[in-house]
């Protein structure tokens, strides 16, 4: 494995941006843009954060992956709505050693682009931040940002993006069970994000203020823990009351999910709902809360669209 210096961002939403712009401070960061390209382009990328503002304003920003061309290190931070378009969009990016990270949500993106790119050393990453898309070319940071990450593969380049990510002022932690920390991040995402739909566009401290909501809020993580233990992912139960108070830190906050559903947006209903979901059932683990949140979502979904 070489040294990294070049570097692409497919899917430069909230998440993408951010991350993207942090390590495009220190390296050749080329970022792939859909609604945000012209006004990048035109005007540079701009980071309202919670731990001090900044901007790049001559940002490297492109309609398509040829226009970038191969590089070392690929962040990939597409919805999972839009997982269909990977295997067309990556392959202009690639050298034999370019490392691709995923810091999608869910389950089973490791799975599929390991699928598609076989050969390529893999990541995945899980992104714990608040954080939303402001007018465009604008990103609001507006609490936390930690990211935990695990090599899927086994070629050896975990500690070498370990230390990029730290090298530029990110949060990192490496874990060494990348599954486990896949779960863990479940534990938040399943009930937080999809009650803040389910229950009619609220945020999460309207959630945990309503007493049937918290209730099942708590529910639906114990689901996702003993879930995660089936297929050998150890969570202690104590990781549910950390999540809530940490939640309870953030205030009003409104998860990407909810802000996709608002916005008449795809949700990425099946990697966060519907393979846990399914996980579940392969190995017999009874999951009423989680299978009544999924269709409350399908329904909230397919209601919106018609």
């Amino acid at each position: 494995m070489g040294e990294i210096s070049k570097i692409a961002v497919v899917g430069s939403g909230a998440v993408g941006g951010f991350y993207g712009a942090k390590i495009a401070l220190k390296y050749d960061v080329s970022f792939l843009m859909r609604r945000d390209l012209e006004a990048v382009q035109a005007k540079g990328l701009k980071v309202e954060s919670c731990d001090g503002d900044f901007e790049l304003p001559e940002a490297k920003a492109f309609a398509t992956t040829d226009e970038i061309g191969p590089v070392d290190l690929v962040l990939i931070a597409i919805k999972t709505t839009s997982n269909d378009v990977i295997a067309n969009l990556i392959p202009p990016l690639l050298k034999p050693d370019t490392i691709l990270v995923t810091l999608q949500n869910g389950l089973g993106n490791e799975e599929l682009l390991h699928g598609l790119f076989p050969d390529q050393p893999l990541m995945g990453g899980l992104c714990f931040v608040c954080i939303n898309r402001g007018e465009p070319g604008t990103i609001k940071h507006l609490a936390h940002g930690k990211v935990e990450m695990g090599e899927y593969t086994d070629m050896g380049v975990a500690e070498t993006v370990f230390n990029l990510f730290q090298e530029c002022g990110i949060h990192t932690q490496l874990w060494p069970d990348l599954g486990l920390a896949r779960w863990r991040k479940l534990v938040w995402n399943v009930p937080f994000n999809g009650l803040s739909i389910a229950a009619g566009g609220i945020d999460t401290q309207q959630i945990l203020a309503n007493p049937e909501l918290f209730e099942r809020t708590k529910n639906l993580m114990h689901e996702i823990i003993r879930s995660a233990a089936a297929h050998e992912f150890e969570i202690d139960e104590s990781f549910v009351d950390a999540n809530i108070e940490r939640t309870q830190s953030m205030g009003p906050y409104q998860p990407s999910s909810l802000i996709d559903f608002l916005a008449g947006r795809e949700v990425e209903v099946e990697s966060i709902w519907g393979e846990p979901l399914r996980r579940s059932q392969e190995k017999g683990v009874e999951t009423p809360e989680l299978e009544r949140l999924y269709h409350e979502i399908c329904d909230a979904v397919a209601n919106r669209t018609n």
